[in-house]
C-alpha cells in the first residue's frame, strides 16, 4: 500500500503527525490554565515551551523545513525572522514589565 502523497511529493502521513502533534502541544496548555494544576510561574514556563516546540513541528510537518535538505538561504531567512521575532516579544516584555514597576513606584 502507497502513502498518499500531497503536492510536492510530501506525504499525507506527515501532516497527520504534525496536526495531531499540534493539537496535543495546544491541549496541553489549554488544560493547565483551565485546571489551575500548576503555579503560575511553573504554568508560564510551560506554555513557554509547548509554544516553541509547536513552532518547531509547524515548521518541520507543515511548512517541511529541514536543516539537511532546504537551502542554505531559506535557513538564513527563518533565522533573520526568529531574531526579530525575539526583539519583538522580548522588548514587549521588557517594556510591560518597566511600566508595571513604573505604576507600583
Amino acid at each position: 500500500m502507497e502513502h498518499a502523497t500531497v503536492s510536492g511529493g510530501h506525504s499525507l502521513k506527515n501532516y497527520l503527525i504534525g496536526f495531531v502533534l499540534a493539537v496535543i502541544l495546544t491541549a496541553i496548555p489549554f488544560v493547565l490554565v483551565a485546571m489551575g494544576a500548576l503555579p503560575r510561574v511553573t504554568m508560564f514556563f510551560v506554555i513557554a515551551i509547548a509554544a516553541v516546540v509547536q513552532v518547531f513541528v509547524h515548521l518541520r510537518y507543515f511548512l517541511n523545513l529541514s536543516l539537511k535538505e532546504t537551502p542554505r538561504e531559506n535557513i538564513l531567512a527563518l533565522a533573520f525572522a526568529c531574531v526579530l521575532v525575539f526583539l519583538m516579544v522580548g522588548g514587549t516584555i521588557w517594556i510591560m514589565f518597566n511600566l508595571e514597576y513604573r505604576h507600583d513606584m
